[in-house]
């Protein structure tokens, strides 16, 4: 408890309805008669995202209420803003400690529980043995990091697997790692990826990008974007972009961290590095001049970013970092990519979108500048790895249906 306290204020904004988490406080409807209740759980925003597609089709089905918990700050807002019509209540996940789950569970009262991804809470899944309700764990997904560290304290996990009704992995890799940590063989099911069956809505026609371009003080030009950045990386960013404008005087550089909560951070670094560039930052409002670099320090803005770009940095993926930030977006929308070799969160996809020529993997800093300043200059080069991206999001889908339907078919039992 110390330790979380102490995280969650050096993370901040997490003080709103922060008495949700020890499972006071919440606000939960009464269960209609007939009707069977989903809890379905997913840590941020991203997460949030992924699931959506699988929120809208379970959604559909009449029987079915929809309860979410998220644990992010940033993925309660985006859970308000873009679910409320779909779930009838939406909270923070409680700690996983027995006196704080067991209130939630008591409250949202499941016939089904589902975590999204890496999530094996040990509390909440013997709070769903206990009950007698299936746990379902969808899209999961074992990263290099992560499946080192379970295969330290495999007992522990095969313990938590032994209350998983059902694993829905993304890929037969990740379905390899859950049988090694001791999940029973009948036990997980390689459904693909849901993620790539996401759909992006609206898609922004030119007349559109060209307006918010101009609103935002990036008008004309090669447009740059860093896509979900860590640190390190937004450096790296900046030197592209002075390279590229040796020969391309109109380039921009659009930066999206990961965490806007960095916003001070990367000002630091834009002032000591690129201080006779014109930056700002999206949430102080409008620019009033053009700029050089924008930094979109907001939230839930990321697919309309992308679809102003001509080329995508994603990001995470540079040393000293090994997991990476989502690509689908960018494959999705035809967007041409790079990234760097730290991608193990996305394995199977970072392979397909390869497959397809719709990405480059680079190194180090030094080849993703290289690589950048190359495609910049090739709009044919481009052309061809938008093509793969498209085709690659085409040949990928279904997840979404097997995952839907493996979790209808618990709901029948």
């Amino acid at each position: 408890m110390p330790g979380y306290l102490l995280h969650i204020r050096k993370r901040g904004g997490y003080r709103e309805r922060f008495g949700t988490r020890f499972g006071l406080g919440l606000q939960v409807p009464q269960k209609k008669a007939g009707s069977k209740r989903i809890w379905i759980q997913a840590v941020s925003l991203g997460e949030m995202l992924a699931i959506e597609p699988l929120l809208k089709a379970l959604a559909a089905d009449e029987r079915i209420e929809i309860y979410l918990t998220v644990t992010t700050s940033t993925g309660y807002a985006l859970a308000l803003e873009k679910y409320s019509e779909l779930a009838v209540g939406i909270s923070y996940f409680p700690i996983d400690f027995c006196p704080f789950s067991s209130c939630v569970w008591d409250q949202i009262d499941p016939d089904l529980a589902i975590c999204a991804e890496t999530e094996l809470w040990p509390e909440h899944t013997h709070q769903a043995v206990k009950r007698g309700v299936p746990f379902l764990l969808v899209n999961g997904r074992l990263s290099d990091r992560s499946f080192k560290r379970a295969m330290k304290l495999r007992g522990f996990f095969r313990t938590v697997l032994s209350n998983t009704s059902q694993v829905f992995a993304c890929s037969d890799l990740d379905r390899e790692r859950y049988l090694a940590l001791g999940a029973p063989e009948d036990r997980v099911t390689t459904t693909g990826n849901i993620k790539v069956d996401v759909t992006i809505e609206p898609i922004l026609d030119a007349v559109t990008c060209a307006s918010m371009r101009a609103e935002m003080g990036l008008s004309d030009g090669f447009l740059l974007l860093g896509s979900s950045t860590w640190p390190g990386e937004e450096e790296m960013l900046v030197d592209a972009l002075r390279a590229i404008r040796e020969r391309d005087s109109k380039a921009r550089l659009l930066i999206v961290p990961r965490h806007a909560e960095r916003r001070h951070e990367i000002e630091a670094m834009l002032r000591q590095r690129a201080s006779d560039l014109r930056f700002h930052f999206k949430s102080r409002g409008a620019p009033e001049d053009e700029l050089d670099i924008l930094v979109a320090d907001t939230h839930g803005e990321l697919r309309a970013l992308t679809q102003l770009s001509d080329l995508a940095f994603v990001g995470k993926s540079l040393p000293p970092h090994t997991e990476g930030q989502t690509p689908v977006e960018c494959g999705v929308l035809g967007k041409p990519m790079v990234f760097g070799s730290g991608m193990s969160n996305f394995r199977s996809i970072r392979e397909g979108l390869l497959q397809r020529g719709a990405a480059r993997e680079v190194r180090d800093e030094g080849e993703a500048i290289q690589t950048i300043v190359s495609l910049s200059q090739d709009p044919e080069a481009r052309a061809k790895m938008s093509a793969g991206g498209l085709a690659w999001h085409a040949g990928s889908r279904g997840a979404v249906e097997r995952t839907a339907k493996g979790v209808l078919s618990w709901l029948d039992r």
